[in-house]
């Protein structure tokens, strides 16, 4: 009898313990779900509302933006505001160069932002 609890008792945790093997098997599948490769304007838009980074949200309105500014224009129709990319890219990275009296940081110069950064807000914005 003595023998049949041990065995029993044996049992029930090596199913404890696959049990909790499975559980840690679960987030591993998801997080790697989640660190799916994203393109270069996915990448641009998150660093764009980004609070922490590229922050446009703070001063322009974008379309599918939450709580957007209305200090900067609206970002809408980039391409046709911008058709040369290297235009917008020059504006991102330093606007002060074309209006000393912008309020728009510099993100390029000022290292804001790294230019790969950069270069993707770019991606992103021109999208717009």
């Amino acid at each position: 009898m003595r023998n049949t609890a041990k065995l029993l008792s044996t049992v029930a945790s090596v199913a404890a313990l696959l049990g909790s093997l499975t559980m840690v098997a679960a987030p591993t599948a998801i997080a790697a779900d989640e660190q799916k490769k994203l393109t270069p304007v996915e990448e641009g838009k998150k660093i764009a509302f980004d609070r922490k980074k590229g922050n446009c949200l703070a001063c322009h309105q974008i379309e599918d933006g939450a709580l957007p500014g209305n200090m900067g224009p609206p970002l809408v129709a980039m391409k046709a505001r911008f058709p040369n990319k290297d235009r917008l890219r020059a504006q991102i990275h330093d606007p002060t160069q074309f209006n000393p009296g912008s309020a728009m940081p510099p993100f390029g110069k000022h290292k804001i932002l790294s230019e790969d950064e950069v270069n993707k807000v770019v991606e992103y914005i021109h999208t717009l």
